[in-house]
């Protein structure tokens, strides 16, 4: 009886030292050049996983940006006349979307595309992204499909001066994607805009945070962090990953380092 009982309860600590923790998914949402990236990066910043290896990394950023669709010959034609949609939920591949955060929701390392914003074009090579405890997900529409938006633990919103944003867009698009300004405010008023009220803004409302002047808002950076960390020291009781109250430790994976993409 005695062997009996210690092969059981060597079996229970076996079984919970293989537990895998479900990651902590934040979806963080907001208009185009809000400063959606600007706050993950600040969180990063303030928890110190900036500094971290990647595959070591307990905090990971995505961006919705890495999803949008190929383009038909047609679409990108229109594209780099500035004639096409990418603010409208059809741009993006809502179903690679949920198959990657359902992917990462089971411990897995997941494959991101990389988009190049030039040509308008996926480029060939993926970013490997490993397991994490918790991901920060960015984008204009993370909240739009109910079944994108059920997947997140936390929502932040992050909502800025419209004029701010539509400098900040003049600005990045002409320095980083050598766009033209009269084709850069021609696709905001045409395109952005009304996508934004249409598509984006509406769903402000699923947001349990949300963040005005975006990574210059100290305050509330600061408090979500300090949720973040909770959840790290799992100082949070969830109902995946706990024993007897505690929950257990991510188990790491050794692995070629990832960047984040961009």
């Amino acid at each position: 009886m005695a062997g009996d009982s210690e092969t059981h309860l060597k079996d229970r600590v076996e079984n919970t030292n293989n537990i895998i923790r479900q990651p902590f998914l934040i979806g963080v949402s907001g208009g185009t050049a809000s400063g959606k990236s600007s706050v993950c990066e600040k969180i990063m910043e303030l928890l110190g996983q900036n500094k971290i290896d990647h595959h070591q990394r307990q905090v990971v950023i995505l961006s919705q940006d890495s999803f949008y669709k190929v383009l038909t010959a047609e679409q990108k034609a229109k594209a780099l006349k500035g004639q096409f949609n990418f603010d409208h939920p059809d741009a993006f591949d809502s179903e690679l979307i949920k198959q990657t955060l359902k992917q990462i929701l089971q411990g897995e390392t997941v494959q991101i595309p990389v988009y190049d914003f030039v040509t308008h074009s996926r480029k060939e090579e993926v970013i490997t992204v490993y397991p994490a405890d918790v991901v920060l997900f960015e984008g204009i529409l993370m909240f739009y499909a109910q079944e994108i938006r059920d997947l997140f633990q936390m929502k932040l919103f992050v909502d800025t001066d419209p004029d701010t944003r539509l400098s900040r867009r003049v600005l990045r698009d002409i320095s980083e994607r050598g766009r033209e300004l009269e084709q850069v405010l021609a696709q905001y008023i045409t395109f952005v805009k009304p996508a934004f009220e249409e598509f984006c803004l509406p769903t402000k409302k699923y947001a349990d945070v949300i963040i005005p002047r975006g990574a210059d808002n100290l305050v509330a950076i600061n408090l979500i962090v300090q949720h973040i960390q909770d959840i790290l020291n799992g100082g949070l009781k969830r109902h995946n990953g706990c024993t007897n109250g505690h929950s257990t430790p991510r188990q790491r994976r050794t692995s070629e380092s990832s960047s984040r993409p961009h």
